[in-house]
């Protein structure tokens, strides 16, 4: 699905850690902090509807000490519902990347962010195509993941799904560091994240840092 939104200069942006968010994907959140409601409340006013996903920066002296990567994901808010408590729970859509100017100060108690949508122009056009996939190698080593997690999948939705569907949900879902989801975030092309998502399961397999193999 595409929008014909002018995407402002200003968007409110959510550092969640781990938190991915992919053009032409939903993200769902549940938000109860004071500042992320307020957040919300405001979003909600506005035409866009738009919260701007992005990764905390861990690693000092980067990004220009934002404490944020510089490059996240634009979503529109396309469900919410509150809950007797008062918390929400809403779906993000995802619109297209952006990559962080500058923070804008104000008044608001959540961070807000100059941004620029250059460069990212593919995003909010049709569902990217991996033309070198191979399916069947990847659902094998995808399978291996799993049975080594002792995680459960629906693998009859997974064989069925489009290619960019699957690679982006996985990329979404699976439980890598926010190093890495910032890596599958920022890769410039489908074919490009399915690479990074197989070595990271790959990696995974070996056991990470150890020399054992995981069977």
């Amino acid at each position: 699905m595409t929008y014909n939104l002018d995407l402002p200069e200003i968007i409110p942006i959510f550092p969640l850690p781990g938190a991915l968010l992919l053009p032409r994907s939903c993200l769902p959140l549940h938000l109860f902090e004071p500042r992320y409601l307020a957040m919300l409340d405001d979003t909600l006013k506005t035409p866009g509807r738009l919260i701007g996903m992005v990764q905390p920066n861990r690693v000092p002296g980067r990004e220009g000490g934002t404490g944020l990567h510089s490059i996240g994901c634009v979503g529109r808010v396309t469900q919410f519902s509150e809950t007797e408590d008062g918390r929400y729970m809403i779906t993000l859509t995802g619109l297209s990347r952006y990559r962080i100017a500058d923070e804008v100060e104000g008044f608001t108690p959540y961070r807000r962010a100059k941004v620029s949508w250059a460069g990212f122009e593919r995003d909010m056009g049709p569902a990217d195509g991996d033309p070198g996939f191979d399916r069947s190698a990847f659902m094998n080593i995808l399978a291996r993941y799993f049975q080594a997690r002792e995680l459960q999948t629906d693998w009859d939705s997974l064989k069925e799904a489009e290619d960019e569907l699957l690679i982006n949900s996985l990329s979404m879902l699976l439980g890598f560091e926010p190093e890495d989801k910032q890596a599958l975030l920022e890769a410039p092309s489908l074919s490009t994240r399915r690479e990074t998502l197989v070595t990271l399961i790959e990696y995974a397999l070996r056991g990470g840092d150890n020399e054992d193999i995981m069977q």
